[in-house]
């Protein structure tokens, strides 16, 4: 499915976008001295890009091996069954375009329990992904979307399962790199995210960062 879904100039774009958002916004939330874990790390953009002395991929799909760069390790399990990773041994917690990818409620709160249990007290859950207020009838565009969720459904779902949330933002990147009519370059992804006022526009995918109790 997802070998149809991107062609070779949007994977380039993924690539490009994730360099620069890693870099300027999320290896602030990871120690470089520390463990990342990224639950369905797909292609490994987030986890080949991001600075860390131990970086954990998780995915059930045996091709995410072929994406991860040296050092990587990579977890073909499910999100709610991490049993090589060891109580609360993670600083943090990624995951991309994801928990909408899950089946049921249920699935995203055995997902949520298990990164709490492999997760430090203190270290972060960040949680990237498609904001069903902001991109309505769109969110069904894709065939195996199937958990309708939104900012506030997060932050409830987080705190239900031991998260102080320390940062929301509703709207923040576009919703895929399919809507890009032209060749994603660094400075026009650093120019967006310097620009708060065009998320209110073309932000369709949500933020959330909380943090463990």
């Amino acid at each position: 499915m997802y070998r149809n879904r991107f062609d070779e100039r949007d994977l380039a774009n993924k690539r490009i976008l994730w360099d620069v958002l890693v870099r300027d916004v999320f290896q602030r939330y990871v120690p470089v001295e520390g463990t990342v874990l990224d639950l369905g790390a797909g292609n490994c953009e987030f986890t080949n890009a991001v600075r860390a002395r131990r970086r954990i991929a998780v995915d059930l799909n045996p091709d995410t091996v072929g994406f991860a760069e040296p050092g990587v390790e990579v977890l073909t399990t499910s999100s709610d069954d991490l049993q090589d990773v060891a109580d609360e041994s993670v600083d943090t917690v990624f995951t991309s375009n994801f928990f909408e990818h899950l089946p049921t409620k249920d699935a995203l709160a055995a997902t949520l329990a298990e990164a709490r249990r492999v997760t430090r007290p203190g270290g972060a859950l960040v949680v990237l992904m498609p904001n069903i207020r902001a991109v309505g009838g769109r969110y069904w565009d894709y065939l195996d979307h199937h958990l309708p969720l939104t900012d506030r459904s997060v932050c409830e779902a987080l705190g239900l399962h031991g998260y102080d949330i320390e940062r929301v933002v509703p709207r923040f990147l576009p919703y895929t790199v399919k809507d890009a009519k032209v060749e994603v370059r660094p400075f026009m992804v650093s120019a967006y995210l310097r620009f708060p006022l065009a998320w209110r526009v073309l932000g369709k995918q949500m933020l959330v960062v909380g943090r463990r109790r």
